[in-house]
C-alpha cells in the first residue's frame, strides 16, 4: 500500500525546526525517525576550516605578542567558525585585524559565494595598538568529523592542521506517539526536531536527508554498476612510477649512468623523452633500450615512440 502522510512544521527558525510526520503505518515512526536521525547527523556535507597559518607563529604551542589568547585557544575558536555556501575544491580565506579590538568571525575575508554563519563569534582579542593578527586559512567541504591527524601540510612551517566538524546538523531528536485515522487508533505520529549550525535551514536538511535515503534504496531496486577500478588503479600506479628515479629501475648501472648524463633522471623523464630522443643519447644502443623497456613494463609504464 502506497504511504500517504503529511509533513507539517510546528516551529522553525534558521537553526531549529520541529516537524510532524503523520499518519504513519504501525512501526514506521521509529523506522523513519531513526533513519532520519542517522543520516542527518552523518551524511550531509558542510564546510569547515581544516588548517590555519598565523603570521609570526611557527607552531600552536606558543603565544603572539598582543594577543590575549594563546595559539591553542585561537585554534579552538577557529574550529567553531561556521561557513555557509558550497565549494568544489579547497578555498583560501583570510583574517586581518589591528588592535585594540575584539576580533569576530564577521571580519573573515571570504571568496564569492561563501559567508560566515556566526559572524558574532569572538575569535580573538587584541590588547593594544601594536597588536596585529593575520591568519591564512583553508576551508574544505566534507562529511562528519575529521581529526587533524588526517591533514597533510606538506611540511610547510607554520601551517597548523585543525580538527574539522563538517556536519551542518548539530542535534536531532525524535518521538513517536499514537494517532487516530478515522476509527483506527493504531497509526503513528513522528515528531522530529532538528538543530543546525545556521549554514542550512532545518527543512532543507530534512529534504536532503530524504534524498540520500531514497538514493540508497533505489540502488537496491535498480542497481548501478560501479566504474571499473582496475583501470583506475593501474593509472594511479603508473603516475606513481613516473616519480621513481632511474636508480630505482632494475637496469644495469652502466645504462643508468648513461641516462643521467643525458639529463634523464626519473621514469617520467624517460616517458617524456620517448624512443627517438633516447636513440640520440651517446652509448645508448638498441640492446640498452630493450632492457629499459622491459624494466618500465614491470612498473606498468610503456615507452612511446
Amino acid at each position: 500500500m502506497e504511504p500517504i502522510f503529511q509533513v507539517t512544521s510546528e516551529d522553525q527558525t534558521d537553526e531549529y525546526g520541529r516537524f510532524i510526520i503523520e499518519p504513519l503505518a504501525p512501526g514506521f515512526g521509529h523506522t523513519l525517525g531513526n533513519s532520519f536521525r542517522r543520516v542527518l547527523l552523518t551524511a550531509l556535507p558542510g564546510l569547515a576550516i581544516v588548517s590555519a597559518k598565523v603570521e609570526g607563529v611557527r607552531h600552536q604551542f606558543t603565544t603572539l605578542s598582543g594577543l590575549k589568547e594563546d595559539i591553542v585557544e585561537l585554534i579552538l575558536n577557529l574550529k567553531q567558525v561556521r561557513i555557509a555556501g558550497d565549494i568544489d575544491k579547497p578555498a583560501k580565506i583570510t583574517l586581518e585585524a589591528i588592535g585594540p579590538k575584539e576580533v569576530k568571525a564577521g571580519l573573515l575575508k571570504l571568496p564569492a559565494g561563501l559567508k560566515s554563519a556566526n559572524p558574532d563569534l569572538v575569535i580573538a582579542n587584541l590588547a593594544d595598538k601594536k597588536a596585529k593578527l593575520k591568519i591564512e586559512m583553508e576551508v574544505e567541504k566534507g562529511y562528519g568529523y575529521s581529526p587533524y591527524e588526517q591533514r597533510k601540510t606538506g611540511g610547510e612551517i607554520g601551517v597548523i592542521p585543525v580538527d574539522a566538524l563538517f556536519s551542518p546538523v548539530r542535534r536531532v531528536n525524535y518521538q513517536v506517539a499514537a494517532t487516530r485515522v478515522g476509527g483506527m487508533v493504531n497509526f503513528e505520529k513522528l515528531a522530529l526536531e532538528i538543530w543546525t549550525d545556521g549554514t542550512i535551514k532545518p527543512l532543507v536538511a530534512l529534504k536532503e536527508a530524504a534524498k540520500i535515503v531514497i538514493a540508497y534504496f533505489s540502488q537496491v531496486i535498480e542497481p548501478k554498476k560501479r566504474p571499473a577500478e582496475k583501470k583506475l588503479e593501474s593509472l594511479g600506479a603508473a603516475e606513481e612510477a613516473h616519480k621513481l628515479s632511474i636508480e630505482e629501475l632494475a637496469i644495469p648501472v652502466r645504462i643508468s649512468n648513461t641516462l643521467m648524463k643525458g639529463q634523464i633522471e626519473t621514469v617520467g623523464d624517460l616517458v617524456k623523452a620517448g624512443r627517438k630522443k633516447l636513440n640520440r643519447i651517446k652509448n645508448l644502443g638498441e640492446k640498452s633500450l630493450k632492457i629499459i623497456e622491459a624494466a618500465l613494463l614491470e612498473k606498468g609504464v610503456n615507452l612511446v615512440d
